[in-house]
């Protein structure tokens, strides 16, 4: 910008020129009339001269004093915005559409189960180890109990016996028989002799009560025929009873597994139904059980995928599908259990395992975030400083959902794009104009 001084400079320099060209040009006339001559190299030497020191004393008196100006101008206002406080701002953006939950897992056998002593005895020969995998039925272990063999041989005894015994209670029965009809045959005889009165009343009468007698004894060897039968239903039961008990002797694996405990070796005692001989666990499906806080728990749904990261194994993931859940939360812990099962082909996974379980759940509307730093906690609600495109702080209430750490949800109160304060000390006041600086930007930039 020219100042009036400068102008009044220009004005005389270009007057002068002007007198100047005057000056020559009545010369110039002058010398036509008196005679035609033309000005000498000297003087037009000396006219060129002075037409140039007149143009660089212009330029010096008209460009450099502007020049000056506008660099000051521009210095001072370099300084108005240096003296501003720096506040480091970012940019609120919002929240990925798939939302991510982990939470830990302990994994666990889908099948597994303690093989129990069944007979009492000793370990005669233990066939399986830890760590050994076995096939159903196959033998693990055998037992020895000479006790339960004497019982297997008396059970057969008294089988044998009760046997003799039936077979004595049917000749007896049979023999019963016989006499009943003997009885009943002289009964009918002297009955009818005594029509005729050829024999005695009381004879007659005598023949009946043995009749009768013999009746009666006929349903008593009936009844010993079926106490016999019973006693041996009853003795074939016991014998067949400690007979399958002499099968257990030879402990078989219920199915097919990993033995992952051994409790006895050979020479062990051993009691019916409380030693624990094995445990046996089938590794080729795990499950893992998780606990999901209220909040998410209508977010997980049978058949959705998850995937599986162990701690020790971090370049691995192993993918796994949900497949129930208890469809009811825990009272004490306001949790959902989840159950997530997961091949395990390759035999990394072990159960006892800890595991992260990561669940990936789309989101209608995604929130918005903000750093975590950036919240400031007050008597009336979370607050955040908001700088506005004219540069001056503000703080908005907001109301904010999930904490991930280094960052938060925020459901309300905030619009995308706006710049919030970091760590706002007490230089971003209430209505404070500050310098915002971008984090990631240099000092310098805005």
């Amino acid at each position: 910008m020219q100042t009036p001084g400068n102008d009044r400079t220009e004005e005389r320099l270009l007057a002068e020129i002007e007198e100047l060209k005057r000056k020559l040009h009545q010369q110039n006339r002058a010398a036509g009339h008196a005679g035609g001559r033309r000005p000498s190299a000297a003087t037009l030497w000396t006219l060129g001269i002075v037409a140039v020191l007149i143009l660089i004393g212009a330029f010096f008196a008209g460009y450099l004093p502007q020049a000056s100006r506008q660099t000051a101008l521009a210095k001072e206002a370099k300084e108005d915005t240096v003296a501003l406080p720096p506040v480091n701002v970012v940019v609120v953006e919002q929240a990925p559409g798939n939302s991510d939950l982990v939470l830990p897992g302990n994994i666990q056998a889908v099948t597994e189960a303690p093989v129990l002593a069944r007979a009492s005895g000793y370990i005669k020969t233990r066939y399986a180890d830890i760590g050994d995998r076995v096939k159903e039925g196959q033998l693990v272990a055998e037992i020895e109990a000479p006790e339960l063999d004497q019982q297997v041989r008396q059970a057969k005894a008294t089988v044998d016996q009760v046997k003799s015994s039936l077979e004595q209670a049917g000749a007896n029965l049979q023999q019963g028989k016989t006499n009943r009809d003997i009885a009943r045959l002289t009964w009918e005889r002297w009955s009818a002799l005594v029509a005729k009165g050829a024999v005695a009343r009381q004879d007659v009468d005598t023949y009946k009560a043995q009749y009768d007698a013999s009746e009666a004894n006929m349903d008593s060897l009936d009844k010993a025929v079926n106490v016999a039968k019973s006693n041996i239903t009853a003795a074939e039961a016991n014998l067949g009873r400690l007979t399958e008990m002499q099968g257990y002797l030879k402990v078989r694996a219920p199915f097919a597994g990993v033995i992952t405990l051994r409790n006895v070796d050979t020479g062990a005692l051993v009691a019916e139904g409380t030693t624990l001989l094995f445990r046996i666990a089938q590794t080729q499906r795990l499950r893992t059980y998780v606990n999901v806080p209220q909040a998410d728990s209508t977010s997980i749904r049978v058949g959705q995928t998850a995937q599986l990261k162990i701690p020790d194994l971090p370049l691995k993931t192993f993918n796994g599908t949900v497949t129930r859940t208890a469809n009811a939360l825990d009272p004490a812990t306001r949790t959902l259990l989840a159950e997530v099962q997961v091949p395990n082909e390759g035999g990394l996974l072990l159960p006892g395992m800890y595991a992260e379980v990561n669940f990936t759940t789309p989101r209608m509307e995604p929130p918005l975030l903000i750093r975590a730093d950036a919240l400031v906690v007050r008597g009336d609600g979370p607050h955040v400083a908001v700088v506005g495109d004219d540069n001056v702080v503000h703080f908005q209430a907001v109301q904010v959902g999930r904490d991930y750490g280094d960052q938060l949800e925020v459901l309300g109160g905030l619009a995308k794009g706006q710049r919030v304060v970091i760590s706002p000390g007490d230089v971003a006041r209430e209505g404070a104009k500050v310098r915002p600086v971008l984090v990631g930007e240099t000092a310098g930039q805005r």
